[in-house]
């Protein structure tokens, strides 16, 4: 809960340690009500500090008994304050050993030791570690662990913790041990420990230096038959970090265990990942496509991590994206390299350039802007966004634009051979990459220190005479909180010209032979101009080829143009692009058509060219299902100076169901061609396929007939996988028909598949017609829960952030239910809530009516009492001018 005055703390007032622990050794006795923990741990005063006083952490523990070099402090020998235990002048060697009480079932954060369905779990990045046992916990403190786990032999038979095992055995009364140790220094945020019924799929795994190695996913009994494809992920990601970076995994066993009350998605903590039960358990039945990738990725992920996270961490809580932003690139490249095709990697793009625009361009442009490398946080956990992460990712992706991915190779072999086993800042990666290259990337350091999305404005002059074609890039970045008058960034363009044949055109740039069709320029200047010479003819600019840099790209495009790249352009990121920018300039007049009551129409030369895609067989299937998603309401209104989210709610509509209706046949044809018969296969092809069709049924189902509705009827009575069966009923609660026999059918069959019920939850909070009054009720319903993020995500999150329409209801009302549920979160679980209350910190920038409703429910959120630093960090910075 929030303390009397929340502190601010600020990157510019790191001081090191003042002491650095060397060993730690933990013995827990594990029971739900009331367990011990015993820490024996060694220090020595830090050379690099000059203070003698020893602060240890802890909150929601209680001290039993502290023992320093061999002799009991009395209470005067120490300071206990609320969230320290301080050693004032304590010698310059010290073993410590400290006897804390905790009360993991009564945990409700999941952060620290927790209870979940009866067994034991930790969370400890980032600062849960200290809610176990009193210590220094901060990531530049690295120790070896060794860990004592003790528990009831019947109720906890599998007892894990970090590294490998030492020894195993059995204790009077029915209880059992288990001693680990790991044998590499670490941070305590890497801790982990899980004392439970489970049972594990293994497999013995030979690396490529000819070790073998044990590797086990764990899950509870009943979920085995879901794991085989974590571990076909595990194994991928093991061989392609050999293949692609020369790493190796280091221990002797990599162990996965899933559990269904999670924060987060999954945590690397070093040889024992926990992982959220949705990015872990598989098979047809019950998990769709999105779903198998999901778990390709975060599984990648986290095993990324043992290197970019684990061998090498971060400093300081501001250094996050150092492990983040990499590790996300690192599982972007994975992913797109288990395609192994052009077209496949383009698709992954697509997606990660969705998630840019939907989710960290928004966040860029509010109230919780912050650098990449942040400069000040009250609570941490609200700085685990899409800026450090996949932004992040885009900064380490500008390297390998830079240096080519070979350059980008030896700036991490260089990185790690510096600093293995250390923690280290942003700046240290970045000195590698430029040391590694003999490259100046002075500038570059911009990209970690200044908040907000650039604009890169372009224009362009052709001569014919001289055959040149001048390209002008400038660039701005607007103000954020806490900064103005930003400085140039160094930002890669990718540029290709085309012809009127459609095709490349050979580039020189100032002369010189590029040896390519794109050439990468480099923008450092507010403003400079860059000329290609031999251009026979007045080219079509693709500009910002494979979306080089997290950018906004204005251009003058016209119609032509952008038909042109739609049609031809070999860059498919741009030839979706110019498809997004066609429906966009549409959307957004259909919008404001809407707003002033005018009549709506959409052009032939639009529809002809949605249609010349769904039909072109020459290209995947899974990048025409991209091509044909239109902007969502959400990026529409981010082109918006004041957002009318009903009338985007109908413009976005209206260009729908026009598609649906001028498209019919081809609609129909493609979902009858893409069908895929035989055994399910999440392979990207088959995936692809899958995908087409089931947007055209959607489509389908915009004004159905009686025809449609049985189409998509029969698809979900007979689709022998999840992905069909749930893209069926989606189309139908979508279609504004009477789908409560379908809904109850789907719950009735996978009631005790909890990932399924929340996808069952999910697609009703997020229908446009469920307004505030349904998803009270069916927060009714039995199945529903606060207490579990997953099902609270499902529902809740589903509604505030993917309906729009709904959530910003004329009468306030969803409002009013934003706020109470914010408040009930936090009590329960204040990481959560204030990534709930995240809904709300654009409200400025919506009508006033709109405006004056939610800034009083941000008021009411405000005043309540007590509040946690996570919720009360956003709503203040939200409410501040």
């Amino acid at each position: 809960m929030r303390t009397d005055s929340p502190q601010t703390i600020f990157r510019k007032d790191y001081t090191p340690p003042s002491y650095l622990v060397h060993t730690v050794e933990l013995g827990f006795d594990l029971d739900p009500a009331r367990t011990i923990v015993a820490n024996r741990v060694t220090l020595s005063r830090n050379p690099a500090s000059k203070s003698k006083d020893l602060v240890l952490h802890g909150e929601e523990i209680d001290l039993v008994a502290l023992r320093m070099n061999g002799k009991t402090l009395a209470p005067g020998q120490y300071v206990l304050g609320s969230h320290t235990l301080t050693i004032p002048k304590a010698p310059a060697e010290v073993t410590l050993e400290i006897e804390t009480l905790c009360a993991p079932e009564l945990n409700t954060t999941l952060s620290g030791l927790y209870v979940s369905n009866g067994s034991f779990y930790t969370q400890c990045e980032a600062e849960g570690f200290r809610r176990i046992t009193y210590f220094p916990d901060r990531p530049d403190v690295m120790a070896k662990y060794t860990v004592m786990l003790r528990a009831d032999k019947q109720r906890y038979p599998v007892l894990l913790s970090n590294g490998n095992l030492l020894e195993q055995g059995d204790l009077d009364g029915g209880r059992h041990y288990a001693k680990w140790e790991d044998p590499f220094k670490k941070p305590s945020y890497l801790f982990a420990l899980v004392a439970a019924r489970l049972v594990c799929q293994e497999e013995t795994y030979t690396l490529k230096s000819g070790r073998e190695v044990l590797l086990q996913v764990w899950v509870e009994e009943g979920n085995l038959d879901k794991t085989d494809y974590a571990m076909q992920s595990l194994k991928n990601s093991i061989r392609w970090d050999e293949e692609r970076f020369g790493l190796e995994l280091d221990l002797d066993r990599f162990m996965i265990v899933a559990v269904g009350d999670f924060n987060m998605g999954a945590m690397e903590n070093k040889g024992l990942n926990i992982f959220n039960t949705k990015f872990v358990l598989a098979n047809p039945r019950v998990a769709t496509d999105i779903d198998y990738a999901g778990i390709e990725a975060v599984v990648g992920h986290e095993y990324f991590h043992n290197w970019t996270g684990n061998r090498v961490t971060c400093r300081d809580w501001f250094q996050l994206s150092l492990k983040e932003g990499l590790t996300v690139f690192r599982d972007q490249e994975f992913s797109a390299d288990m395609i192994g095709t052009a077209s496949g990697r383009a698709v992954t793009r697509i997606d990660q350039v969705r998630t840019l625009r939907q989710a960290q361009f928004p966040e860029d442009a509010g109230p919780m802007a912050h650098p990449v490398r942040p400069d000040s946080f009250v609570e941490i956990n609200n700085f685990y966004t899409v800026t450090v992460y996949e932004k992040g990712a885009e900064v380490v992706r500008m390297y390998q634009t830079l240096l080519g991915r070979e350059g980008f190779r030896k700036g991490m072999d260089l990185y790690f051979q510096r600093h293995d086993e250390q923690a280290v800042q942003c700046d240290d990666f970045r000195a590698a990459m430029a040391d590694a290259n003999g490259r100046d990337l002075a500038q570059f350091e911009r990209w970690y220190s200044q908040a907000g999305t650039p604009v890169v404005t372009a224009s362009t002059r052709y001569d014919a005479a001289a055959q040149t074609y001048d390209i002008t890039l400038s660039q701005r970045c607007p103000d954020t909180p806490g900064q103005t008058g930003k400085l140039p960034f160094h930002i890669p363009v990718a540029v290709g010209l085309l012809g009127a044949d459609g095709k490349d055109m050979a580039l020189a740039l100032d002369g010189e032979v590029v040896g390519a069709t794109t050439a990468v320029l480099e923008l450092k200047e507010a403003e400079q101009t860059f000329r290609f010479t031999s251009v026979r003819e007045q080219p079509v600019p693709s500009i910002l080829r494979d979306f080089s840099a997290p950018v906004v790209l204005e251009y003058p495009y016209t119609d032509a143009e952008l038909l042109h790249l739609f049609r031809y352009d070999s860059d498919a990121v741009n030839r979706w692009e110019a498809g997004q920018r066609l429906a966009m300039a549409r959307l957004l007049k259909l919008t404001a058509a809407v707003a002033q009551g005018a009549t709506l129409a959409l052009d032939d030369t639009f529809i002809a060219a949605q249609r010349a895609v769904l039909v072109d067989e020459t290209l995947d299937a899974a990048f025409r299902e991209l091509a044909l998603v239109l902007p969502s309401e959400t990026i529409i209104a981010e082109q918006m100076e004041v957002v009318d989210p009903h009338a985007i709610h109908a413009a976005r509509q209206f260009m729908r169901r026009t598609i649906a209706r001028e498209l019919a046949p081809e609609l129909l044809a493609q979902y009858q061609a893409n069908q895929t018969p035989g055994p399910y296969s999440p392979d990207a092809q088959s995936a692809g396929k899958r995908g087409l069709k089931n947007l055209a049924l959607a489509y389908l189902l915009i004004d159905p007939g009686s025809a449609e509705l049985k189409l998509a009827q029969r698809q979900f009575e007979q689709a022998t996988n999840m992905t069909d069966r749930a893209a069926a009923l989606s189309a139908l609660i979508h279609s504004g028909e009477d789908v409560r026999a379908s809904l109850q059918s789907f719950y009735d069959d996978f009631a005790g598949e909890a990932l399924v019920v929340d996808k069952w939850f999910a697609m009703q909070g997020a229908a446009p017609n469920t307004d505030v009054a349904a998803v009270r009720k069916l927060m009714q319903h039995p199945a529903f829960t606060l207490k579990n993020p997953n099902r609270a995500r499902s529902l809740l999150f589903s509604f505030c952030n993917a309906n729009p329409s709904q959530f910003h209801a004329k009468d306030g009302s969803a409002y009013d239910f934003w706020a109470e549920h914010v408040i009930a979160l936090d009590a329960l679980n204040p990481q959560v809530a204030a990534r709930l209350a995240r809904s709300m910190d654009r409200w400025r920038r919506y009508a006033p009516a709109l405006q004056d409703q939610m800034r009083a429910a941000l008021e009411r959120v405000a005043r309540a009492a007590p509040l946690s630093n996570d919720v009360m960090e956003v709503v203040s910075k939200a409410l501040a001018n």
